[in-house]
C-alpha cells in the first residue's frame, strides 16, 4: 500500500488550493479515504473523509463550509479542495485509507504528508 500527497506549498490567505492523493497497491473503490493534518506542536487530527463511492462525504467543523474532498475511482486519487484558507490551515497535511468503507474506522495506511503554509 502506498499513498502519495502532493499540492503543498505557501499559499496566502483566502485563496484556493488542491492538495491530491494517489493510492497504490490496494482496491481503492473499496475503501473510504481520509485526510488529516498536524498543525506545528499539535498532534494528527481529521479533516474530512469519504466513502468508497463518494456519495458520503464528511468535515471537520472547522472545515466543513470551506473543503470537499471529491474522489476519482478510475484514477485512484482523492483530492482536498481547501476554499478560503485561513493562516490555521497551516499543517502538514495526510492522506489515508481506511480498513473498511467507513471513515469512522481506523486507517492502515498513511502517506508521507504535504505541507500547507498559509501566510501573506
Amino acid at each position: 500500500v502506498q499513498l502519495v500527497e502532493s499540492g503543498g506549498g505557501l499559499a496566502q490567505p483566502g485563496r484556493f488550493l488542491t492538495l491530491s492523493c494517489v493510492a497504490f497497491g490496494f482496491t481503492f473503490s473499496d475503501k473510504a479515504m481520509s485526510w488529516a493534518c498536524q498543525a506545528p506542536g499539535k498532534g494528527l487530527e481529521w479533516v474530512s473523509g469519504i466513502k468508497s463511492g463518494g456519495s458520503a462525504t464528511y468535515h471537520l467543523d472547522f472545515v466543513k463550509d470551506r473543503f470537499t474532498i471529491p474522489r476519482n475511482n478510475a484514477k485512484n486519487t482523492v483530492h482536498l479542495h481547501m476554499n478560503n484558507l485561513k493562516p490555521e490551515d497551516t499543517a502538514l497535511y495526510y492522506c489515508g485509507s481506511h480498513n473498511y468503507d467507513t471513515v469512522y474506522g481506523p486507517v492502515d495506511a498513511w502517506g508521507q504528508g504535504t505541507l500547507l503554509t498559509v501566510s501573506s
